[in-house]
């Protein structure tokens, strides 16, 4: 199974693709489409959907992991991650994509073990999973890499229920 995780922002949608078979999960590929500071909101959004197209186009994934929308106190911020959100669910939409959301709280439960892990106990145990010699960079790429380790874990356990 190829499956695409996704953090998605306005300013940086970090990603992160891994295939997992048989219990092995290895990397393909991390990065981020990056759009610039000042730009109007619309041109980004439209950035964000055009190049999130394309690499799903590029690597065909099973599935889309994408971190749920998590309120703070900026909700300026939070409306403008949740339209790029928005254009990139979109995007997965139009391609009959399967998309899996998942709370901060769930990654780290997956990846770490523990639910209020440390964001760098996340990033860490995301490198030694995936037997990478560092851990990747953006940050944004390596939050994406963790939402899919999640997701293969968690369609992983629900496979070995199936089958048992």
């Amino acid at each position: 199974m190829k499956i695409l995780g996704i953090d998605p922002g306005y300013a940086i949608v970090g990603f992160g693709a891994v295939e997992t078979s048989r219990g092995v999960t290895r990397m393909l590929t991390h990065g981020a489409i990056t759009t610039k500071a000042h730009t109007p909101m619309p041109e980004r959004l439209s950035v964000i959907f055009h190049e999130t197209g394309q690499l799903l186009d590029m690597l065909r994934p099973d599935a889309v992991a994408i971190e749920q929308l998590f309120f703070n106190t900026n909700t300026t911020t939070a409306i403008e991650v949740a339209q790029a959100r928005g254009v990139i669910l979109l995007a997965c939409a139009e391609r009959g994509i399967s998309i899996y959301e998942y709370t901060p709280l769930q990654v780290k439960q997956a990846v770490v073990g523990y639910g209020r892990a440390e964001k760098q106990q996340v990033m860490e145990m995301t490198r030694v999973m995936l037997k990478l010699d560092k851990i990747p960079k953006p940050d944004d790429a390596a939050d994406a890499l963790a939402l899919a380790l999640c997701h293969a874990s968690v369609a992983g356990s629900l496979l070995s229920r199936i089958k048992g």
